[in-house]
């Protein structure tokens, strides 16, 4: 009978096969070789010759996993070019000062973490030593992405440097006196040191991508060459859960980005306890990266090991290394030699043997200390094996243990990452171990001290020698003295204040036609760098296309299928346009790396990224935050905004809260403008503010969020008039009277102040007609551009007045005198016009789209929330009958005239 396991289909018989005598000759061999020395021997001869074929360039498949080995055997591994002897005392005290700075300040109660920096002090302190380039040499030096919970490693080494003092290190969390030092990675606290903040988890791993794609971008673009440059970013095995760690790794390998190394530090634990407890995160990760194309290097054993391998005729040990679950290498790490030999080394007659040669000394050196984490030489050689790796992003996985040289007390404890501090006991027998000389006279009244061997000891001199020759020190986040970009032509502003006459034009339609009028610009046009998640022509930006080009590193190898048309899809090398595709925590990492271009390589540049407004805050407000963090400038716009605006897209694409999720950034300006004007007056401002000559009490280090709608209205000319450009950017400006709209309103007509935002305006002008006509009202139409910055002017004036200073809020200020109550409108949530409430002098009140949104049109979604016309004239006739100006019958009669 036939084997059935031969005539399963298979791809390959798709393929010809010109020599089937032969192939069944190949097949025959694999069988006999199977039979005579076992399923394992095949294996390893298949391997053995996918390895050839691979290296005689045979387009083959790449195996997704190797074995639980080192990548690079240790007679490969190259010289390391340093003392290494020093290198050791070095990192001896770090480790040291790291875990006696968050002991000290654990009688604070400040927390802090000692376990992660432990085991990844050499994956640190190699870099620094032979790696990582500083920014003093020429060009920008490497982008170091810092695991947040490894901080106190590196302000340790920065404290053995001279960078920082014992005072820094006893203001560890504790920053509001002064001179203290933020918790974790954050260049808004620490801004001469920190380049990204890091500990939103998963978030680094996606930054670190697109800084090494927008690196590229700005070298192909003639902005600068930062071929030199190398991004580094360091992570943990548990921290590769999160969705966005992984989330770029194919665009990481499809371009190509061999200036980007993810070094992942693997201790088998995360919070709680292991990463797999029941499987291998080490190999899971390397099927990960592989199959997306990027080069792996494992550095997983120590030295001790290679003792055990030599021994290892049968591969007994490699197979039984590969099967043994994290959580069970976890428990060797605690366990003695004895239930090792039972457990490991049991389970196979031919380990069984082996172990027989080892002593418990070797056995506990190998399975409690010595991985290739640990050891600078096996670091080293993995770091050069990255930097030499051309065509693809490199990954280091290196395997750790969580606390190492901590004590048994620490390494490998699951609750390892909440216990934030050691004895004075623990604390002496590390000092041991690492060979320090702290004497126990130094412990005054059990405070464990810190260690430093001096200022022109041998130790310091080396360290800031080799950082002197790698180009100063690190980490490091430069701030340039960069002039002030010129002014863009005042026409690009200018040619929106006349109005659009008859034509209907949205808003989103007036950005884009100022921002192509901006790229124009000979000084500055250069520097703006559009971003957009796949929806360019959603929002009329397909014209940029020709124009501009979108940005690919390998240009257009292809004839586009729209190439006769005058807007074609045009790629190039150089391209401006960054079209990511459908991702919009993609396009925020792009725009973070833009954004902070001016810090990161001396470079301003003017990104603005736009998107869904619903797609934006929503999505990705983490990053949003993490912008703030790294000081980021540039121009979020939040297109086709609002509840109702978007016919027919339902809940789902309906905004009704970005400006909400918006206010809680304290370094976002939040804007809804209403007219193309307030758009190019806003956007003229932020350049001025952001990359100009910003006044001095104002921080140049914020960005922008424009919501801009897609409804086509025809757009009103620029009121004259002084200090509307001042409202626009403060946030309220008086658009017109009852009067100057030409209404002529009884001399005794009740009178009500109308205030919008965005598209509700035109809602407002409407009801300000209605009233007139059919009520006798007298209405007054407000432009509300931003009520978060009319909050935030009333919040400092608050605090102002508890300072002893007199201060009055802008808002306060604009409205004072205007007669009658106060009617807000937007078609957001009411909570976001109701920010400004309690500055009102005047009896307030307001109307907003609160609930999920629907599918419907434009007129019948507003009136189903009650914010079209007709709905804000019985609201305002119900506040004025309050208050007696009107009959209160006149709001009964509204509603049923107006089917309400």
């Amino acid at each position: 009978m036939t084997d059935p396991k031969a005539i399963q289909p298979s791809e390959l018989d798709q393929l010809p096969d010109r020599d089937p005598e032969e192939t069944a000759e190949w097949q025959a061999s694999l069988d006999a070789v199977t039979k005579a020395a076992g399923p394992h021997r095949a294996a390893y001869l298949m391997r053995r010759t996918l390895e050839r074929a691979e290296g005689n360039g045979i387009a083959l498949p790449k195996l997704l996993e190797t074995d639980y080995v080192n990548t690079i055997p240790t007679s490969a591994e190259p010289a390391v070019d340093g003392d290494e002897a020093m290198e050791n005392r070095i990192t001896a005290w770090n480790r040291w000062n790291a875990a006696a700075m968050v002991t000290r300040g654990a009688k604070h109660g400040v927390g802090g973490h000692i376990a992660t920096f432990a085991s990844a002090a050499w994956l640190y302190e190699t870099g620094f030593n032979h790696f990582f380039k500083g920014k003093e040499a020429d060009g920008s030096g490497d982008q170091l992405y810092i695991q947040g919970h490894a901080s106190p490693g590196i302000y340790a080494r920065a404290f053995l440097d001279g960078r920082l003092t014992e005072a820094h290190l006893d203001n560890f969390r504790q920053e509001a006196a002064g001179n203290g030092l933020p918790s974790y990675p954050h260049p808004r606290r620490l801004p001469w040191l920190w380049e990204f903040p890091t500990v939103s988890m998963g978030l680094g791993p996606l930054s670190a991508i697109y800084q090494a794609r927008f690196n590229r971008y700005l070298t192909a673009r003639g902005i600068k060459d930062v071929s030199d440059s190398h991004v580094w970013a360091f992570l943990g095995d548990g921290e590769m859960d999160e969705p966005e760690s992984t989330a770029a790794l194919a665009l990481a390998s499809r371009e190509g980005l061999d200036n980007l190394t993810f070094v992942i530090n693997c201790n088998l634990q995360r919070l709680d306890g292991p990463v797999r407890a029941n499987f291998k995160i080490v190999q899971e990760l390397e099927a990960q990266f592989r199959g997306a194309g990027w080069n792996v290097v494992k550095s997983l054993w120590g030295n001790a090991w290679d003792e055990l391998f030599q021994l290892d005729t049968t591969g007994a040990l490699v197979r039984r290394l590969r099967e043994v679950p994290d959580a069970q290498v976890q428990t060797y790490q605690t366990r003695d030699a004895a239930y090792i030999r039972e457990d490991f080394f049991g389970k196979d007659p031919a380990l069984v043997e082996l172990a027989k040669l080892l002593s418990d000394d070797k056995i506990l050196e190998c399975f409690h200390l010595s991985r290739g984490g640990h050891e600078a030489r096996k670091v080293y050689a993995a770091y050069r094996a990255a930097l030499s790796h051309k065509g693809a992003p490199t990954v280091i996985l290196a395997q750790t243990v969580k606390g190492h040289t901590l004590g048994p007390g620490f390494a490998s404890k699951n609750a390892n990452h909440q216990m934030k501090k050691l004895s004075t006991d623990e604390f002496k027998q590390m000092r041991d171990l690492l060979e320090l000389p702290i004497k126990d006279s130094d412990f005054v009244d059990g405070v464990v001290p810190y260690g430093h061997p001096g200022a022109d000891s041998p130790e310091v001199r080396y360290l800031q020698e080799r950082r002197a020759a790698l180009g100063g020190p690190a980490p490091a986040r430069r701030t340039h003295a960069i002039a002030p970009l010129p002014s863009a032509s005042e026409k690009a502003f200018a040619s929106f204040d006349k109005g659009s006459g008859s034509q209907n034009v949205a808003t989103t339609m007036a950005f884009v036609r100022l921002v192509k009028d901006l790229v124009r610009d000979k000084e500055t046009g250069r520097r703006w760098v559009p971003i957009v998640p796949d929806e360019a022509r959603t929002f009329g930006m397909e014209s940029l296309f020709p124009s501009l080009g979108i940005y690919s590193p390998k240009g257009q190898t292809y004839e586009p299928v729209d190439r006769d048309q005058l807007m074609y899809y045009k790629e190039a090398k150089n391209g401006q346009i960054l079209n990511e595709g459908i991702t919009e925590a993609g396009s925020m990492a792009d725009f973070i790396a833009a954004s902070t271009s001016y810090a990161t390589h001396g470079e301003a540049m003017i990104p603005f990224y736009i998107f869904y407004s619903m797609f934006g805050w929503q999505r990705t407000a983490d990053q949003m935050w993490q912008l703030g963090d790294q000081l980021g400038r540039g121009f979020l716009v939040g297109a086709t905004a609002g509840r109702t605006t978007l016919t027919g897209e339902g809940l789902q694409h309906a905004d009704g809260h970005s400006p909400v999720i918006a206010a809680t950034n304290p370094a976002a300006l939040s804007y809804d403008p209403a007219f193309a004007y307030e758009v190019a007056a806003i956007v003229k401002d932020g350049l001025r503010r952001m990359y100009g000559e910003s006044a001095p009490n104002e921080d140049p280090n914020v960005f922008y969020y424009l919501t801009v709608y897609n409804e086509p209205i025809p757009q009103p000319a620029k009121p004259s008039g002084l200090g509307i450009d001042q409202g626009i950017v403060k946030g309220l400006y008086r658009f017109n009277t009852a009067e100057s709209a030409g209404l002529s309103p009884a001399a005794n007509a009740a009178r009500i102040q109308l205030l919008g935002s965005g598209t509700a305006i035109h809602w407002a002008l409407k009801a300000q007609q209605l009233l007139a006509e059919e009520w006798g009202v007298a209405a007054d139409v407000w432009s509300a551009t931003s009520w978060t910055e009319l909050r935030r002017d009333a919040l400092e004036a608050d605090a102002a007045l508890l300072r002893g200073e007199e201060r009055v809020p802008y808002v306060r200020q604009a409205l004072h005198g205007a007669e009658g109550p106060v009617l807000a409108v937007s078609d957001y949530m009411r909570q976001v016009p109701d920010q400004i409430a309690q500055w009102v002098e005047q009896d307030w009140s307001s109307l907003g789209a609160d609930g999920f949104g629907l599918s419907d049109t434009r007129d019948a979604a507003r009136r189903y929330f009650g914010v079209d016309a007709e709905s804000i004239v019985v609201a305002a006739l119900a506040q004025l009958a309050r208050r007696g100006e009107v009959k209160a019958t006149a709001v009964k009669e509204a509603r049923e005239r107006y089917g309400l």
